[in-house]
């Protein structure tokens, strides 16, 4: 009987090691991922949800991560941290390309302060309105299921107690933002196309007539066409983005 239940506290023992270890790297990543770690979402919300990815994950990684003893290491707990982030800030970086693109959309037809306080974070017109909606297809489209094959996956990529070199989180980082831009400025071309071709008919005009206010006529012209090219480019938009954010979620370190 002491026998038993010596064997029965050791695997209780490296049971808990491997849910700590899970939970550090689940748990970073919730601080920073997209939807279900948002700032909208209530805090135990959040901490509900990275506990069930825990409880979910232990079983799965415990042969995988081979934790032994009550607690990890301490460098596990910066590793796993920083791992968790990396995930996180890699679908946070999809996030501000919707926003940089609604931004730019909104520079460009002069509607920078509709919706403008609609998300804890002071988005320009079109920004809120993309961000929600590219959210909530995320999450739609099964984010919870992915992001839990994202976590399996990721041990192979990011070694569970190896630390990441600064030179790579640097290169990575670097590249991360680069792409995030360019894919935000792919997404609002056709808002930057819409308000070249405005401002050249509106020259035009103007060299034409110098009498006609040409402003006081455009400025309606510009907002109606900029609220019409959202409501016909956000169906398309959104599966473009939507294609690049699953793929950050496969390969969270990989190019987009």
């Amino acid at each position: 009987m002491t026998g038993l239940l010596g064997q029965i506290l050791d695997l209780s023992q490296i049971w808990l090691a491997t849910g700590i270890a899970v939970f550090l790297r689940v748990g970073a990543c919730f601080l920073v991922l997209p939807g279900l770690g948002d700032q909208m979402i209530p805090m135990r919300i959040r901490l509900g949800a990275a506990l069930a990815f825990t409880v979910f994950l232990t079983p799965a990684m415990l042969p995988e991560l081979a934790v032994s003893g009550i607690m990890p290491p301490v460098t596990v707990f910066f590793s796993e941290a920083m791992a968790g982030m990396i995930i996180g800030m890699a679908l946070r970086f999809l996030v501000h390309a919707l926003q940089v693109a609604g931004t730019i959309a909104a520079q460009a037809t002069s509607l920078s302060q509709i919706m403008g306080g609609a998300s804890p974070e002071p988005l320009p017109a079109m920004g809120a309105i993309l961000m929600l909606g590219g959210v909530t297809l995320a999450v739609l489209s099964g984010l919870h299921i992915h992001l839990v094959e994202t976590f399996m996956r990721s041990y192979a990529v990011l070694p569970f107690g190896d630390l990441p070199g600064p030179r790579d989180l640097a290169g990575w980082g670097v590249n991360q933002v680069s792409a995030s831009f360019s894919l935000a400025f792919s997404l609002a071309a056709p808002f930057l196309i819409a308000s070249l071709l405005y401002n050249v008919a509106l020259g035009v005009i103007n060299k034409a007539m110098p009498q006609l206010m040409v402003a006081f006529v455009g400025a309606p012209a510009i907002t109606w066409g900029g609220l019409v090219l959202l409501l016909v480019t956000t169906p398309f938009i959104l599966p473009v983005w939507l294609t690049a954010f699953e793929s950050a979620l496969a390969s969270p370190l990989g190019a987009r």
